[in-house]
């Protein structure tokens, strides 16, 4: 880069690349609680099998990430998942078992697994 031209190219060019990712309007989020308390409890292996099953199925829509502690630290591993207009779904006690059940029925087909999840899905 040599040139005040070349500079502005190249702030455009990464401007345009920050709008593309933070348009997430379809994008269903899934965060796995990964602070030492979800380690301990079996967080790691949750969190490879919905990376692993997404992608499996090859789901565009859906992103898999973690986070630190989500401060309920007896219901972990925690799972979290959040869609643009509804209510986000707390998965607790998830093991690496239920992970395929999830993608399933709640990621593919938009159906919550109210006997895993926490809160008004429950009743």
């Amino acid at each position: 880069m040599k040139t005040l031209e070349e500079l502005n190219a190249i702030r455009e060019k990464a401007k345009a690349t920050m709008t593309v990712r933070e348009d997430n309007s379809d994008v269903i989020r899934v965060v796995v609680g990964m602070a030492t308390c979800g380690i301990a409890a079996g967080a790691r292996p949750v969190l490879n099998s919905f990376v692993e099953e997404v992608a499996r199925r090859r789901l565009k829509n859906v992103t898999v990430t973690q986070t630190g502690c989500i401060g309920m630290c007896q219901y972990e591993p925690i799972v979290e998942v959040f869609e643009k207009g509804k209510e986000k779904v707390t998965y607790v006690k998830m093991t690496a078992d239920k992970v395929a059940r999830i993608v399933n029925e709640h990621l593919v087909n938009g159906n919550v697994v109210t006997e895993f999840a926490v809160g008004s899905f429950t009743k």
